[in-house]
């Protein structure tokens, strides 16, 4: 551990509690000691309801400690927030931008909340809206912004003054593989130039292993802490690629990896491919029966490895027994979404206008019973446009839309009716208890009595929810299973997930897909949208849109060879193809 000499927070023996709604206490940090270094960016990576967030509101002087010592800047933050606030700025999940204001206003608002003296704002306002590339913007409602452009002008205006630590919650939520990219260069820049001390927590792997040094918590318990590359060590020798038979879905492939733990630790699709972690005692011939004749090549270890094993490890120390996503689920067989193998979404020539914005160009597709199809694209591209006039919420300017064998335009109540969903942003009553949501929301549905009760019981079982837990105070990862299993209480033929996994860490996005692969394979149709390029790998086809044109359709592996130098990574390659169709773009408008 770092001397307390260098470090920009020093923590000792810390602990912060919570009641439960059952009356009990919640641990939300748990006996912690830490220490972080100065003029570096560190990461805090943990699985929901790991106690990040509260680490970083105690950082920020917003929560006290029950116990244990906290000193921030050299100052104890119990006996003195006030001086801890003034020199640090906090960028929460949810920041808040006033949308009616424009871009300027909400800087100078941030600028006058924290007393930036005149003759600084000039200087320091440029240099953020050049950094953000938010110039062109600034008169430009913050409601307006796409939420990519929301995400930097947050933190542009959490930087409206040049604080001496940075503390940055999860600022990447809900934000496109470009808006990502395009946040850690202006924070790394932030580092480089102004040695700025940066805290983030976050649910990427891929952010933390940009970061010097990574804190790895669970259950408000540290598990580990170092250097990406020395974590990484911790799976060394245990990392493998399997290369599916041919026609195998690599989904298929993952899916019967991970449901075997007593052998494998993690398992995810990438590239066509999946990459797994074997057990350290796992027997090679029980190994060799569960890959089934895939070829198994050995595969550099990446810290999400170590995280994945960190997190089992501390699951077994615990509970005696391996942590597993949800296995394959009974699912009862949904009603036959009309005509056989007749397509059960029909897209054509779709087209949403607002006044004179095209939302959405002259769209068409199909999607077949039982598929996973992933509509992907940046912030402002469309995509949500799209995925809410196939739900029947938003009325197509012009075009043919038919969903479960019915026309949108004269018979959207009907098929709604054949429609579950699940929204982006946690849309249940969170002062109900669960059991009271999915009773709500079946009536709603039309569940009546012993079939309403049954199927209450059967969602609650399936995943793995407490009746009696207020959903308001879940964890991010339980309200999502949740809102999952409310969508499918009255057993849809088509299911439609807004952005389901934003915000989630990697094991609860693991058991998220392990429930909508049996769901797709027991016939669901699923129609998905997501920021996680990864997830695009569990898609039987994938769209890509960028301001309302569709620029790919295809297979993963198709769209990964349509942008042929980033064949094999589905975030480089939906960059690319992105990019590309921006610089046609430009270059027919400039033609004009």
């Amino acid at each position: 551990m770092t001397s307390s000499g260098n470090a920009i927070v020093a923590v000792e023996a810390l602990r912060r509690t919570f009641e439960d709604p059952g009356g009990g206490v919640i641990a939300a940090v748990d006996d912690l000691s830490m220490m972080v270094r100065t003029g570096q960016l560190t990461a805090l990576v943990g699985p929901d309801g790991a106690g990040k967030t509260t680490l970083m509101r105690m950082f920020a002087g917003l929560l006290g400690p029950d116990s244990g010592s906290l000193r921030v800047l050299g100052i104890d933050v119990t006996a003195d927030p006030q001086s801890v606030q003034d020199r640090i700025s906090y960028m929460p999940q949810r920041f808040g931008l006033y949308e009616d204001l424009s871009v300027q206003e909400n800087l100078t608002l941030y600028a006058d909340l924290h007393g930036v003296p005149q003759d600084q704002r000039r200087e320091r306002f440029s240099r953020m809206l050049e950094m953000t590339d938010l110039t062109r913007f600034t008169g430009r409602p913050a409601g307006k912004l796409s939420g990519g452009m929301k995400q930097k002008l947050g933190l542009a205006c959490t930087l409206v003054r040049s604080p001496d630590l940075l503390l940055l919650d999860e600022p990447s939520v809900g934000v496109d593989p470009l808006s990502r990219r395009d946040l850690w260069t202006i924070v790394q820049q932030l580092v480089d130039e102004e040695h700025l001390s940066v805290i983030v927590s976050t649910a990427y792997m891929d952010e933390a292993e940009r970061c010097a040094q990574v804190f790895v918590m669970n259950r408000g318990k540290l598990l580990a802490e170092g250097a990406p590359e020395s974590l990484r060590t911790r799976a060394h020798g245990l990392t493998f690629t399997a290369v599916p038979p041919g026609g195998t879905p690599a989904r298929e492939l993952q899916a019967r990896l991970i449901d075997a733990p007593e052998l494998i630790i993690d398992a995810v699709p990438v590239g066509g491919n999946v990459r797994f972690i074997r057990r350290p005692e796992a027997d090679p011939v029980r190994l060799s029966d569960l890959l089934r004749g895939a070829r198994c090549e050995a595969r550099r270890e990446e810290l999400e490895d170590a995280f994945m094993m960190l997190l089992q490890q501390h699951h077994e120390q615990e509970t005696e027994s391996p942590a597993t996503p949800s296995p394959a689920i009974a699912v009862a067989m949904p009603r036959t979404a009309g005509g056989g193998d007749k397509p059960v979404i029909i897209v054509r020539d779709l087209v949403r206008t607002f006044g004179d914005f095209t939302a959405v160009a002259s769209t068409s597709f199909d999607v077949a019973r039982g598929e996973i199809f992933g509509l992907l694209g940046p912030n402002g591209a469309g995509k949500t446009t799209t995925f809410r006039m196939l739900c029947g919420l938003l009325p197509a300017t012009s075009g043919r839309l038919q969903v479960a064998g019915r026309n949108l335009r004269t018979a959207g109540a009907q098929a709604r009716a054949r429609i579950g969903y699940v929204s982006q942003r946690f849309a249940l009553y969170g002062n109900l208890t669960v059991r009271n949501n999915l009773e709500f929301f079946g009536g709603a549905y039309g569940l009546r009595g012993k079939a309403l009760k049954a199927r209450v019981e059967a969602s609650l079982a399936q995943f793995g929810l407490d009746a009696s837990a207020k959903s308001g105070l879940l964890p991010a990862g339980y309200k999502q299973r949740l809102a999952m299993a409310t969508g499918l209480l009255h057993e849809p033929d088509i299911l439609f997930l807004d952005e389901p996994t934003s915000g989630i860490d990697p094991l609860a996005r693991r058991a998220f897909w392990r429930t909508i692969t049996a769901l797709a394979k027991s016939g669901v149709t699923i129609i998905v949208t997501t920021h996680f390029m990864e997830e695009a790998e569990y898609c039987d086809r994938i769209a890509i849109q960028d301001a309302g044109q569709m620029l790919a359709l295809g297979t993963p592996t198709e769209v990964r060879e349509q942008a042929a130098e980033a064949a094999g990574d589905m975030n480089s390659a939906f960059i690319a193809i992105v990019e590309r169709g921006r610089a046609r773009r430009e270059a027919q408008g400039a033609a004009t």
